[in-house]
This record gives structure tokens, sequence and C-alpha cells, in this order.
């Protein structure tokens, strides 16, 4: 018989379930096979080894001692076979843990609304979910997807676009009322500008200069923060100027608890916003592309 007819872990079983019921006659029945079937399997089995796997008897069969060691290691490559099939099954359905970072403003507005969604969708998927403005190293962190604003920098990840949002300079109503209008760029120096305390890859906020280019403004101010959603609410509470993607700011515009300033000078530069994951060169799991596709259907930025 050629080596590539021969079935091996199929030998392997049969043989595992004769030691397991004790004879042929047993293990044919749990295997749907004739007795004589059984009895020509083990003997061309015995025959490839070149070793007597039973002592045959009237009575019972006994393993030699080649037996004993051949169904020691039959049991372990059964096992393992079973493990890994069970394994790429279960890669076919989104199940597992799946570990997400998102920033402040990103995971407040548009993941946590619709993580329920997903959730009930995928129940046996469970959820690791952190919030931070800091931008994290998914090899590192051992993230699967992160969703980010900006543009993007590290070339080992593939991102999917979930959409693109405009920039503007917000305030509050009370902020105004107490510190007077601002007319040009050129009256933020007598403002408070709030900025973040780390870094970013553009330093200043940028204005039309009514040349055909852009000026880049300093943010100078009594209030350095960690991130959009604490710049958000001080914004609200009248603490000073803030500049925000419009996804992130477009219920207070709605409800007047921040108004616009300075839209004649708005360059019109727009944020996106991508989900980034570690992908190259090979197959998502089931639970990672579940997620991905959830998102670019459900997420939708103003």
């Amino acid at each position: 018989m050629g080596r590539q007819d021969v079935n091996r872990s199929g030998d392997m079983e049969v043989f595992a379930r004769v030691v397991e019921h004790g004879g042929f006659s047993a293990a044919a029945r749990a295997l749907h096979m004739t007795p004589s079937a059984v009895s020509k399997l083990i003997a061309r089995l015995e025959a490839r080894l070149g070793a007597r796997l039973f002592n045959r008897s009237t009575r019972r069969l006994q393993l030699t001692p080649e037996g004993t060691a051949f169904h020691e290691r039959a049991v372990r490559v059964l096992a393992d076979i079973e493990a890994a099939e069970r394994e790429a099954a279960a890669g076919a359905v989104p199940r597992g843990l799946l570990r997400v970072n998102a920033s402040v403003p990103i995971g407040s507005c548009y993941l946590l609304p619709v993580i329920p969604a997903f959730l009930a969708r995928y129940p046996e998927i469970r959820l690791d979910l952190t919030l931070t403005d800091t931008v994290v190293d998914l090899l590192a962190q051992r993230a699967d997807v992160a969703v980010r604003a900006g543009p993007l920098r590290d070339s080992r990840l593939v991102a999917r676009k979930l959409g693109e949002s405009r920039l503007h300079v917000v305030a509050s109503p009370d902020y105004l009322a107490r510190n007077g209008p601002l007319r040009t760029p050129a009256d933020l120096i007598h403002h408070n500008v709030m900025a973040f305390n780390f870094d970013r890859q553009v330093q200043g906020w940028p204005f039309l200069d009514g040349a055909g280019g852009i000026t880049h403004y300093p943010q100078i101010g009594n209030m350095v923060v960690s991130d959009g959603e604490i710049m958000r609410k001080l914004a609200v509470e009248g603490l000073g100027l803030a500049r925000h993607s419009r996804y992130h700011v477009d219920e207070d515009l709605r409800a007047g608890r921040l108004v616009t300033v300075l839209d004649d000078y708005n360059p019109g530069d727009l944020e996106p916003v991508h989900a980034v994951y570690v992908g190259q060169g090979g197959h998502l799991p089931a639970r990672v592309r579940a997620f991905l596709d959830f998102l670019v259907a459900n997420v939708h930025l103003p």
C-alpha cells in the first residue's frame, strides 16, 4: 500500500476504539463497521508497523508492550487532532475575547451606543474596551482593534475608514458674553485657548490668512487637559475655547451649549476616523472581522 493511501489517523481511531471497548465486535458496533473489517484494518496496521499490537486469545485481547506504547501515542495524537479541529471550527464563529481601544470622544459618542447591539448579535464575544486619548501600541498592548482619529502613522497597521468630520473652534455663549466676540484669529491672543497635554502632530490651530494660505496660531491659555471629552466639558462650562471634530460637539451645538466661532477663517480641514488593526499577511479572527464590519455599518460621523 502506498504511503499516500494510508489513513493513519483513521487507523489510530479504530485501534483506540478496539482498546477502549476491549474487542473487535464492540469497537465495530461503536464505529458502525463489521467485525471483519475492524480485524482486517488492525492486521494491516500491524503489518505496516512491523509489530504485533495485540496478543489474541479466544476470550480477550491483550496489548503487547509495543501495543501499549502505540496506544499511548495514538490517544495523544487523536486528542490533538480533535482540539485542532475544534479551534478551527470555533474560528468560523465570532467568539472569544475582543480587546478594543478607542479615544474617549469616539468611544463615548459612537462606540458605547452601538456596543449593546453588537454584543446582542454576537453573544459569544467578550469585550475588553479601553477608552483613552493616548495612542497605544496595538502589539504591545495586545489590542485587537483601535479606533483612532487623525492621520495614521503606524505602517504596521491596516485601517478601515469609518468616516471623517470637520473641525470647529467652539465656545459657550456664556464664555463669549464674558470675554467678548472673536472677529479674526488675531483676537485669540485675548482669549483662553485650551490645549492638550500630550504630543500632537500639528501644534497650534490653523486658520485661513486671507491670502490663500494657512497660518497656525499657538494655543495659549491656563488649562491643558488629557483628553477631548474633558476639554469639551470645560468648554461647555465656559472655561475657554476648544477645537473639536463636529462629531464630538454636535449635540452641544444643536442644544446651544456651544457655538462655533471664526467660521469665516475655518480652513475646512477634516479629521478622519479609522478602525486600525494588525492584519497584514494573515487571516483575521472571526471576532475581529465581525467587529470591523459592524463598525463600518453602524458608525456614522456628522
